[in-house]
């Protein structure tokens, strides 16, 4: 296979992109059922991101294709490689047989975090700013009461960041056109949806007065 040239637009942490790749298909087999993805390297090759989002490609042998690829930044912001592969599903991916494999330096920004909107209380703004500007479109913490309906229990205030948080984010910052989509004891939540990149972290506050249920 051959690549012709990959064009990348401009890359935030987090967010979605998108890429323009032309293949040539340079062997004496067609291709089928192929896709078209991605890896983030960092400055050594070490794979941060391996499987990126896919977009499936077919070819005769000579022909050559063009697509736009979605491409998700990876988070934190800052300065990584971006290698397009092309993969049979669950078999290889061909630069595992020694096909040529395009990297391009990429700094990824921070992303934009001036639409963020908080739901349902005030929080520490500025935390929830660096979290999304870190690449986060869904970010909640914890919920200080005196008195905690049960509900509430998992959002006590304790601990840091919880990747694998098994509940809804409460009263969250959400970029758009996220919006809640979920209820937790009378309050707004956003239930994990989709592959927008989501965290909850206990060391951001969100201070409700006890007893009030917010619409």
């Amino acid at each position: 296979m051959r690549w012709l040239a990959p064009e990348l637009s401009p890359v935030q942490a987090g967010a979605l992109t998108r890429a323009r790749v032309v293949v040539e298909n340079a062997g004496t087999a067609a291709w089928r059922d192929l896709n078209i993805s991605y890896h983030w390297l960092d400055d050594r090759g070490n794979p941060i991101v391996w499987d990126g989002i896919r977009e499936a490609v077919s070819a005769e042998p000579g022909e050559r294709v063009e697509r736009e690829v979605r491409v998700r930044g990876p988070i934190p912001p800052g300065r990584y490689r971006l290698a397009f592969d092309l993969v049979d599903e669950h078999r290889f991916w061909l630069a595992e047989l020694g096909n040529f494999t395009p990297e391009l330096d990429v700094d990824v920004a921070p992303r934009d975090a001036s639409g963020a909107r908080l739901f349902g209380t005030e929080g520490d703004t500025e935390r929830f700013r660096a979290a999304h500007e870190e690449g986060y479109a869904a970010v909640g913490g914890s919920i200080e009461l005196r008195r905690r309906p049960q509900e509430l229990e998992p959002y006590a205030t304790n601990g840091g960041r919880n990747p694998s948080f098994a509940h809804p984010l409460v009263c969250p910052s959400l970029l758009p056109p996220l919006e809640p989509n979920d209820e937790v004891a009378g309050l707004p939540a956003w239930r994990p949806e989709g592959d927008e990149p989501w965290l909850y972290d206990a060391r951001i506050t969100l201070r409700l007065q006890s007893g009030r249920r917010r619409r």
